[in-house]
C-alpha cells in the first residue's frame, strides 16, 4: 500500500492513532520498529538536530534532505511539518511536487506568517495569515499533486495565538471547504479544554474533515478522553529529540569529567546494534551476491558449564551454576549476548549437570555425562571438534566488560589468555590461577606482548610474586587451535586427564615451549562462586 494512502486510512480511521515525532533516518527507524504506524516529521526536532531555531532558519531544501533519509529508511508514512509551506501557493505547488517526489505521505501547513516562529514562543507577537490566502495554499497543493491520496493537513494557530474558539472554528471550516484533508487543531494551554471545546463546536464535519492534535503541553490528559472526544490522530510531536538530549548531555558530561569511556561503555547500545538499525544485514547479503569477498573468519567460542557449583547449594538445586539469576538474566547469558554483540554465533556450550535446564535457542550442546567424576579438560575435549581456527575457550560463570572481549578479539598471538593485573586487592586466603608472566603489566602499550610462564592455582599469600590472575578466558587462531587441540589429545590419554583444569594444559603447553601471549586487563571481571558473588554480580 502507497505511504500516502496508509496516511489517509489513518485519518479517516474509527480508532484513535498515533504518529511518533522522528528527526533523522535513525529515529524513524527506531519510531517504525517500536509499532508507530505514522512519523511526525517536526520541524522543531529537525531544526534542533541541525543546531538553528525553530524560526524557518534551515531552508525548505534541508528540511527536504532530512525528510528523504527518514523515507528511504521506512517503509511507514511520514507527516512532514510543513510549517507555513514556506512561503506563498507557488512556494506550496513545489513543496507538494517535491515531497510525492520521495514518498513522503503528507504535510501539514499552518495559518501564520512566514518566516514562522515555534508556536510556544512569543504567542501573543505572532501574527495569523489571511484566510483566503491561506485557503489558496491549499488549493495549490491540491491541485498540484499527482498522487489523490497525498493529505495536505491545515494546522489552525487561532488558539495559539489567543483569538478564541469562534475564530479557530471560522478558520478550520475555511480550510475544510479549501481542501484540506484533516485540520491540526493546536492549543497552549496545559488542559485539554480548547481542544475539547473545539471538537463539539466540529462535531460532524470530522467525519469528513477529521482532527489530529499534538498534546505535547496538556500531557497529562488520559488518552481516552481524546478518543472519546472523536480525534481522529495524535502526534507525539518532539519526545525522541527531548529524550536524545538528555542522553547526550549525560553521556558528554560523564566523558569530559572522567576523561574516560570506562563508565560510559555498558550503559549505551554497542557499534553493532547501530550496524543494525543501518540495516547492515542487507548490504551484507548484497555484497555476497554482487562482490567475491572472502568470508570473515568469525570466531567459535566453547563455553564450559558441566559442573553444579554446589557452594551454592539451593541456588543449584534446580539448575546448574552458570543459569543462576543475575540482574534478570542466566549468569551465561551474559557471556552469550556479549559474543552475540561482536557478531559471534557459533557458540558451543558444555553441560553436564541439569542438562534438560539449557533453552537457549541456536546453540550447539555437547553433553558431558561423566561431569561429576571429570573436570574442565574432559568437558573440552568433548568439544574438541569446536577448537577449529579462530576459537575462544572460556568458562561459564565469569563475567567481564564488553571492552575485555573487543581487545581479545584484536590480539594477533597463537595462543593468548587474559589476566587480571589487579591482585595487591587480593585477602591473604583468596584462592585463584595465580600466573608467572616475562613482565608485569604496564601502561607503556609499546612494550612486546607479556609471555605466560606458568599458572598455579592457591591463595594470594601463596603467590605473592604473581604477576596477575587468569580469569578463565582464552583465544586461539588456526595455528593455535592446532597446536591446543593436539596438546589436549596427548593429555587425554595420561592417567589424571580427568583431574586436569584448563591452567593445567597452559602449563603442558608451556613445556613444550609454545608460546602464550597475555593480555593484561584491570580488574573489570568476576567469577561467581559464593553467595557473595551473586549479589555483587548484581550489582556489576
Amino acid at each position: 500500500m502507497k505511504k500516502s494512502t496508509q496516511l489517509r486510512q489513518m485519518l479517516q480511521s474509527n480508532e484513535l492513532e498515533f504518529l511518533m515525532e522522528a528527526h533523522n533516518g535513525i529515529s524513524a527507524i527506531i519510531a517504525q520498529e517500536a509499532g508507530f504506524k505514522g512519523i511526525w516529521g517536526s520541524g522543531l526536532s529537525i531544526s534542533a538536530s541541525l543546531g538553528v531555531r525553530d524560526n524557518n532558519e534551515a531552508s525548505w531544501t534541508q528540511v527536504l534532505d532530512v525528510v528523504e533519509y527518514m523515507s528511504d529508511a521506512t517503509k511507514i508514512p511520514i507527516l512532514l511539518d510543513g510549517d507555513t509551506g514556506y512561503g506563498n501557493f507557488n512556494n506550496m505547488r513545489r513543496l507538494v511536487m517535491k515531497l510525492e517526489q520521495r514518498g513522503v505521505a503528507g504535510v501539514c501547513i499552518e495559518d501564520k506568517i512566514f518566516p514562522k516562529t515555534n508556536s510556544f514562543l512569543r504567542t501573543e507577537a505572532q501574527p495569523l495569515a489571511d484566510i483566503e490566502e491561506f485557503c489558496g495554499k491549499i488549493k495549490a497543493g491540491q491541485d498540484t499533486k499527482l498522487d489523490d491520496d497525498f493529505n495536505i493537513i491545515a494546522r489552525v494557530e487561532a488558539l495559539i495565538a489567543g483569538w478564541g474558539l469562534q475564530e479557530a472554528v471560522k478558520r478550520a471550516d475555511a480550510y475544510r471547504k479549501a481542501g484540506a484533508n484533516a485540520i491540526l487543531m493546536h492549543s497552549k494551554i496545559s488542559k485539554p479544554d480548547e481542544i475539547l471545546a473545539f471538537m463539539k463546536e466540529w462535531g460532524e464535519r470530522s467525519k469528513e474533515c477529521p482532527v489530529v492534535i499534538v498534546p505535547t503541553k496538556y500531557y497529562a490528559t488520559p488518552t481516552n478522553v481524546f478518543r472519546e472526544a472523536g480525534v481522529s490522530t495524535v502526534i507525539w510531536a518532539n519526545h525522541q529529540m527531548r529524550m536524545a538530549v538528555t542522553a547526550m548531555q549525560q553521556v558528554t558530561k560523564t566523558i569530559f569529567e572522567e576523561q574516560s569511556l570506562m563508565n560510559v561503555e555498558d550503559k549505551i547500545v554497542s557499534v553493532a546494534e547501530l550496524f543494525r538499525l543501518q540495516n547492515d544485514k542487507e548490504l551484507e547479503a548484497a555484497e555476497k551476491r554482487y562482490l567475491t569477498v572472502a568470508d570473515a573468519d568469525a570466531p567459535r567460542v566453547v563455553l564450559l558449564a558441566a559442573s553444579r557449583g554446589a557452594e551454592l547449594k539451593e541456588l543449584t538445586e534446580d539448575r546448574p551454576k552458570v543459569l543462576i539469576d543475575i540482574n534478570g538474566k542466566p549468569l551465561i547469558e551474559q557471556s552469550i549476548n556479549n559474543f552475540y554483540a561482536h557478531d559471534i554465533k557459533d557458540i558451543a556450550i558444555v553441560t553436564g549437570y541439569k542438562k534438560e535446564a539449557f533453552k537457549f535457542p541456536n546453540i550447539k550442546y555437547v553433553n558431558n555425562e561423566n561431569f561429576e567424576s571429570t573436570s574442565e579438560l574432559a568437558s573440552l575435549f568433548l568439544a574438541s571438534k569446536q577448537i577449529a581456527d579462530n576459537t575462544i575457550i572460556s568458562y561459564g560463570d565469569i563475567l567481564y566488560r564488553k571492552y575485555i572481549l573487543s581487545r581479545l578479539l584484536e590480539e594477533k598471538g597463537d595462543i593468548t589468555i587474559v589476566v587480571d593485573a589487579t591482585i595487591n586487592n587480593r585477602t591473604a586466603d583468596y584462592k585463584g590461577d595465580f600466573v608467572l608472566c616475562s613482565r608485569n603489566h604496564s601502561t607503556n602499550y609499546n612494550e612486546a606482548p607479556a609471555e605466560l610462564q606458568g599458572i598455579k592455582f592457591g591463595t594470594a599469600s601463596e603467590n605473592k610474586d604473581a604477576s596477575g590472575e587468569w580469569i578463565g578466558l582464552v583465544k586461539t587462531n588456526k595455528v593455535g587451535s592446532e597446536v591446543l587441540s593436539k596438546a589436549l589429545t596427548e593429555l587425554s590419554t595420561t592417567p589424571d586427564f580427568n583431574k586436569l583444569k584448563l591452567p593445567d594444559l597452559m602449563n603442558h603447553l608451556l613445556s613444550k615451549k609454545v608460546k602464550i601471549n597475555v593480555m593484561y586487563i584491570d580488574g573489570h571481571w568476576m567469577d561467581v562462586d559464593s553467595y557473595a558473588d551473586v549479589s555483587k554480580g548484581q550489582k556489576f
